[in-house]
């Protein structure tokens, strides 16, 4: 695949026979995330209107990714990656399901929602590290920074597609058929795991601690700047997760339309990934441009008069969300051995999804208190910041990275 770029090599990797089932699989269970969480957000916005509570609910849906990723990153080095995602993804399924029955039985009020948003956090937070490492298994060593480039690209074809499918659900099959066909997708990703066959893997020796992933860092200071782009790209993005319904009211529109919000930024992000599959890896000041694109998209966006122009805002946010993302992971991928990786990763999903807990309340109550466009342009700083981060640090020689990488 080394001649090959853009969409022609992101085809002939899904076409493979480990990766395809696995992308495909993690695609639709992705797209189903967002049918529980557009619909847990609007059952919670319709029964209390308030904004904080958005931000509560989206706390508990991340919060378990930042007290338990770093101990299942340890296990993902330490046993066998496939059998703790059967098993993570089994159980998602089953509480989906429990609370697509309590919302027909009308027993789901915003708090029992937000438990079980809590619930199924803590079966992400396991699924995360082992979901990420398990990549280079499936693929050939210079297939691996397409294959995360693939990867982020599933979560992000159902941010285009699962929010706007999501929206229909509610509208026309209602709230509690939502959950079950979250319930659902996971079976689908089970199936996937079932059918792929993953390269022996090499285990961590003796106990895997957390703090030999922060001695990679000390070690290669590159590798915590990526980190830090990572984080700063969460944060930037989280207005347009979070806050979705609360927009389409500043819109004046209804509150489905936030399925569409969010379905506009993962089209920008399928775009890019696609554009990106393939090639080598671009200047610290193209991953600086594509950091700062994202940031003043979603300002834009946050500060647009008119929701079709906030689309257009939203469509080159979303490119520069996936590129500058990709990059950063597929960086961090590559920087480590085999065996330390899902640790690496396990950073990776504290700086990505963890600390989403603290963006997530400080989104709610910034919009409580100052408004939600306030509130977006107040969180999309971090990714301009990241940008001149990226500039002053990751040029830096003697690490341990080789770069260029392909992306």
């Amino acid at each position: 695949m080394a001649s090959t770029v853009g969409p022609a090599a992101a085809l002939a990797l899904v076409r493979q026979r480990n990766f395809g089932p696995y992308f495909a699989g993690n695609a639709l269970s992705a797209s189903g995330t967002w049918f529980q969480n557009l619909a847990g957000a609007l059952l919670v916005y319709r029964l209390t209107h308030s904004a904080f509570l958005l931000g509560v609910l989206n706390f508990c849906q991340f919060a378990p990714v930042l007290l338990l990723a770093p101990w299942a990153g340890s296990a993902a080095d330490r046993y066998d990656r496939r059998r703790l995602l059967f098993v993570a993804q089994s159980s998602a399924s089953l509480l989906a399901t429990m609370l697509a029955i309590l919302a027909w039985a009308g027993l789901a009020p915003a708090w029992v929602v937000i438990v079980f948003a809590l619930f199924l956090g803590v079966t992400s937070a396991i699924s995360i590290p082992p979901q990420q490492a398990l990549l280079a298994s499936l693929v050939e060593p210079p297939d691996l920074p397409t294959a995360v480039a693939l990867n982020s690209m599933t979560y992000n074809i159902a941010r285009a597609a699962g929010p706007v499918a999501a929206a229909a659900s509610v509208h026309y099959l209602g709230i509690p058929a939502s959950f079950l066909l979250n319930g659902c997708s996971y079976l689908v990703f089970v199936a996937a795991l079932i059918v792929i066959r993953p390269r022996p893997q090499e285990r961590a020796e003796g106990p895997s601690r957390l703090r030999d992933s922060f001695r990679l860092l000390r070690e290669d200071p590159r590798l915590l700047a990526f980190l830090l782009v990572v984080l700063a790209v969460g944060f930037a993005s989280d207005p347009v997760n979070t806050l979705a319904p609360a927009f389409a009211h500043a819109f004046g529109r209804p509150d489905t339309v936030a399925g569409f919000i969010i379905g506009a930024f993962g089209a920008g992000a399928v775009t890019a990934a696609f554009l990106v599959a393939g090639r080598v890896a671009g200047s610290r000041r193209r991953m600086a441009g594509t950091l700062a694109l994202l940031g003043f998209g979603v300002i834009a966006f946050s500060l647009s008069p008119w929701l079709p122009l906030g689309f257009v805002f939203l469509f080159l946010a979303g490119i520069g969300y996936l590129a500058s993302n990709t990059s950063a992971t597929s960086r961090l991928q590559l920087g480590v051995g085999e065996s330390e990786r899902g640790r690496i990763m396990a950073l990776w999903g504290v700086a990505f999804l963890g600390l989403r807990p603290v963006a997530s309340l400080v989104d709610g109550a910034i919009a409580a208190t100052l408004g939600v466009r306030v509130a977006g342009v107040i969180l999309a700083l971090p990714a301009l910041a990241g940008a001149a981060l990226i500039l002053l640090v990751v040029g830096r020689r003697g690490t341990r990275s080789a770069d260029p990488v392909r992306t």
